[in-house]
This record gives structure tokens, sequence and C-alpha cells, in this order.
């Protein structure tokens, strides 16, 4: 019995992804990035400053990290504002130190909670990227447009209230609903860490472009949720730098995302690794050191104009 003919026929039988929202792309067919000096890799480091409220969401949709056990978790609730009174401090004097060029995915709702802190942070000279009001404003699922479009726009109205306007945005949570691209798109933002399938910024058909948020690196992730050992990260790191400038050898300029959560990172038995990991980094001859706008921003007129 043989198939009927109808049966294999399918509009999105092609190259790429069966929808609509990016091109189909092999990263290994690109066109040969170069980044500023001729370095081979881009270091992009985001330091996340969050906001969780102590009284999570109750309709079942919680960013990562936030309360676990029955309200109030002032178990949690401290050690994420441990973050933000201590970690992240030390976080900025080791980024300093080592002389990284650091963007922060930052909750609006920091600007009247902890003013002071939006001033040490602008004060480093980080750039600023919107991370939504707080972490209970996830994007998920068959949201009501105009309810995510509203969250949207407060957050960024209380940024431009404080004279900032954030090129970048991620989502807390880094989660998305249909609309989540087109209306940041219309909102002015210009690249979204939301996506992390590839080693390279690339373009959406009807949204922000796309910058390598790489979560396989990020502390969080390899510290807690993996348990490993500070030593095995570092080493993971430094190995993601050596494969990625080796490629940029044939294929052009690589980025190399290092994703930092003050409360994990900046604990006092951990930050040494991340001192130590940030002076082998910006030892090498190969690494561009730059924030998430630079990055696209570069990489946006190498492909524009073919060089």
């Amino acid at each position: 019995m043989t198939l009927d003919t109808e049966f294999m026929e399918y509009p999105m039988r092609r190259k790429g992804m069966d929808h609509e929202l990016y091109p189909a792309a092999n990263l290994f067919e690109q066109p040969k990035i170069t980044w500023p000096d001729g370095k081979k890799v881009a270091l992009w480091v985001t330091v996340a400053a969050e906001f969780f409220p102590l009284t999570p969401n109750q309709d079942g949709f919680r960013a990562a990290g936030h309360m676990a056990t029955p309200f109030p978790d002032y178990r949690t609730f401290t050690a994420r504002d441990y973050g933000n009174r201590v970690a992240l401090y030390r976080l900025m004097d080791a980024l300093a130190h080592a002389g990284v060029n650091v963007t922060a995915f930052a909750n609006s709702a920091l600007i009247n909670r902890t003013p002071a802190l939006i001033d040490d942070i602008e004060s480093a000279g980080w750039e600023i990227a919107a991370l939504g009001t707080d972490m209970n404003a996830v994007h998920y699922g068959g949201m009501d447009v105009l309810a995510e479009n509203k969250q949207i726009e407060t957050c960024l109205s209380a940024w431009a209230d404080r004279n900032v306007t954030p090129k970048g945005w991620m989502s807390p949570g880094r989660g998305q609903s249909d609309a989540t691209l087109s209306l940041l798109k219309s909102a002015g933002i210009e690249w979204t860490a939301d996506w992390g399938n590839d080693d390279m910024p690339y373009v959406m058909n009807d949204g922000p472009i796309a910058m390598p948020y790489t979560d396989e690196m990020e502390d969080r992730k390899c510290l807690t949720m993996l348990g490993q050992d500070e030593n095995i990260w570092s080493e993971q790191i430094i190995g993601a730098a050596d494969l990625l400038s080796n490629e940029a050898e044939t294929y052009g300029g690589r980025v190399l995302h290092l994703a930092l959560t003050p409360y994990i990172i900046g604990q006092p038995f951990r930050i040494k690794f991340l001192r130590d990991l940030l002076s082998r980094l910006m030892a090498r001859n190969d690494i561009w050191s730059a924030t998430g706008s630079q990055i696209c921003s570069a990489w946006q007129n190498c492909a524009d104009t073919g060089d």
C-alpha cells in the first residue's frame, strides 16, 4: 500500500524550522564576522540584578530561583536579597579589577526599592538592559496581549523616568508568548537574550535581534542546579573560549557569554574563582570584552557591510 501524495505535502518542508520566527541558518555557513582589533572572541559578561517579591505569582508561572516553601519564604527571599545587598558589590569590584565591560539585566522595581543600587550600577559604567518590572512579571503562552504590552510598557517607562533607555531585554525567567517579540520590537528594544539557540547574534523576522545567552555555562545552573565544583566550572569556560577561538580562525568571530548571578557567584567562598577566571580570560590576546549592545552593533555593522 502506498501513501497518498498529499500525505507528503507540507508547506514547511524545507531547510530550517517549521515556523517563521527566523530564517534557516547554519552557524558554520554564515558570513565571517570581524570583531574590533581583529579579536576572535567577544566576551559578553552579564549580571542579573533581580527582585523576587516575597509573594510569587499565584497562576503557577514562576521564574527560576523564586520562592519555594510555603509563604512567607524568608529563607529564599533573604538569600536573593543577599545578592543585591552584598554579593553584587563583590562582583562590581572583581569585574572592575579585571577591566571587564558588563551588561546588567535589571528589574525596574529596583529603581524605587533600592535606588542606591541602580546609582552604583550606573557609576560602575555597566550597560543596563531591561529585565521586566520584577521576577513576577513573567511572559507565557496564552497571555493576554494587552496585559503583556502593559507589562513591557510599565518596565520601560520606569527606566525612561530614570533617563535610561535600555536597548536590550531579557524576560523574567526568559519566558515569552507568541506576541512577545513583536511587542518588544514595537517598544524600541533592539536585542533580546531570551533565545539561546546559537553562539552568535541572529535576525528575527519580527522582533529584536537574538543575542546568544548561554545558560549551559550560567553559574546558577552549573554551581547550584548541577552541583559542579567551581574549578570545573572555570575550566569549562576556558575550554569554551579555546574552542570558539579556534573556530574563529576559519569561520569568523564568536561570542563567549558568561552569565553571573550575584547571590550564587558572589558568595565569599566562590568570588575567588570568579576573580581568577576573569584574570585568565582578560590576559588572553584573542578576547574583546564588550557589552551586549556593543556586540550587537559590531555584528550588525559587519553583517551589513559584508566585512
